[in-house]
């Protein structure tokens, strides 16, 4: 973590706030650790988890993965059996699972021109009102990897009664994209 700090540190002081390419492949280290899964075991996905449109994609929600492509836990109401922090590691993990299901469908993150909007939505327990800290730990990843200039979108974070499979969270974006790159 303090690693991937320092390194956007070094790229923003050298392109003016945006990491270079080497810097956002060494990001995407992350990422191979996580599987090219399509769906969790057991849980298949009779749509895409996202679409191309000209110079738009829509990723479909996405929800925290283990690196087999399992379904990563905690599992409940977040201020019930989810901490706050447990779930805000939880949207990180669905950055994760979302950025490798658009390095598989685009063939680089590289082809990210900018990132348009985020849309999350949080397991809630009754009253529970900090659905933005839980959205943090995606914004903050997203932010990381792509710096200010790519990385800054809109975004919602809305507290609803309950996620499929019992999910903490679930996220869908809209990016923009480059042609394919020679």
């Amino acid at each position: 973590m303090v690693a991937a700090r320092t390194l956007q540190w070094r790229c923003a002081t050298r392109l003016r706030g945006r990491p270079c390419h080497g810097c956002r492949r060494k990001a995407g280290r992350a990422l191979h650790r996580l599987a090219a899964a399509e769906a969790a075991a057991g849980h298949g996905a009779a749509l895409s988890l996202g679409e191309r449109r000209g110079d738009r994609a829509y990723v479909s929600g996405h929800g925290p993965q283990e690196p087999d492509g399992s379904l990563a836990g905690p599992f409940g109401a977040v201020g019930e059996s989810v901490s706050l922090e447990e779930a805000r590691a939880s949207a990180r993990k669905v950055g994760l699972s979302m950025l490798s299901s658009l390095k598989r469908e685009l063939g680089s993150l590289d082809r990210i021109t900018g990132w348009c909007r985020v849309h999350g939505m949080v397991n809630s327990a009754p009253g529970f009102t900090q659905t933005p800290v839980v959205m943090n730990g995606f914004s903050d990843l997203i932010l990381e990897i792509f710096g200010p200039e790519i990385g800054r979108h809109a975004r919602t974070a809305i507290g609803v009664a309950a996620l499929p499979f019992d999910l903490p969270v679930e996220i869908e974006a809209e990016v923009m994209i480059k042609e394919r790159m020679a």
